[in-house]
């Protein structure tokens, strides 16, 4: 009997043409759609990590430099950590999103706490930083792998599609976040509601577009941790109003407290 190794089942996983409720010109737009909202949510992400370092901690450039430097470094890690999960790019692509939503979306209010209870939100930031980094770093192999099993084309072509509609959806999230989603929402709310959109995004990818990859069981499940982390994401902005107010009077005695300092 033949034995058949987990790198080839894994390359054959890689390679096998995907079943699709739509053509593949749809199902191809529908992936670069969902790269273009990643990478939205991504840069929303990283630009709500700086805006809250200088609102909570000060310091802008410094804060500024931690960010990016840790997220492109451990974007590096991320992708090469995702060439272990190829063979099953579509579930592990949701799961990376779902896991993406939830700690993207919290950032801003876990970072409040740890200001608000440790006096300091510089060491979560540095684990935002690296945490979000890996994630959004693993998506490109994965959309990668998915966008060749609608249809196999030329690697760079597939390469410099999927770059651009990640390129134009953070031109996208970079606009937003200044100019609609602090405006309208704030801080806090704005990365909640960024993190149901990326959850959103993911879900519908894995469960509708590329529902064949998964078993009846694995759906089931795998729709129940996304609504999951939609709900609890929805359900932290009833604790924002409160959680803002506390860091809004601790910044205002900090600063009153070394005015004094210097007073004197």
């Amino acid at each position: 009997m033949i034995q058949t190794s987990d790198a080839e089942r894994s390359q054959a996983e890689c390679s096998a043409v995907a079943v699709l409720p739509v053509s593949a010109g749809v199902g191809r737009t529908l992936v670069l759609l969902t790269v273009f909202v990643c990478a939205a949510c991504g840069l929303v992400y990283e630009l709500e990590l700086i805006a809250l370092a200088d609102y909570l901690v000060g310091d802008t450039v410094t804060h500024t430099s931690i960010v990016l430097s840790l997220m492109v470094f451990a974007m590096g890690l991320g992708s090469l950590g995702a060439k272990r999960l190829r063979g099953r790019a579509s579930v592990n692509f949701g799961l990376i999103e779902v896991v993406l939503a939830l700690v993207g979306g919290t950032s801003a209010m876990t970072l409040h706490v740890s200001f608000l209870f440790f006096g300091e939100a510089t060491p979560m930031l540095v684990c935002f930083s690296l945490a979000m980094g890996v994630l959004i770093g693993a998506e490109m192999p994965l959309l990668m792998t998915l966008i060749q099993r609608i249809r196999q084309q030329d690697a760079g072509r597939a390469v410099a599609d999927l770059s651009a509609a990640d390129y134009v959806g953070a031109l996208l999230g970079g606009l937003a976040f200044p100019f609609i989603l602090l405006p309208l929402f704030g801080r806090l709310n704005a990365a909640l509601l960024t993190g149901v959109v990326n959850a959103l995004a993911g879900g519908v990818l894995v469960l509708w577009l590329f529902r064949d990859d998964l078993c009846p069981r694995v759906r089931r499940r795998f729709l129940l941790l996304s609504l999951g982390v939609v709900v609890t994401l929805l359900s932290c902005m009833a604790v924002v109003p409160p959680l803002e107010q506390a860091a809004a009077e601790r910044i205002e005695a900090t600063s009153s407290a070394l005015g004094g300092s210097r007073s004197g």
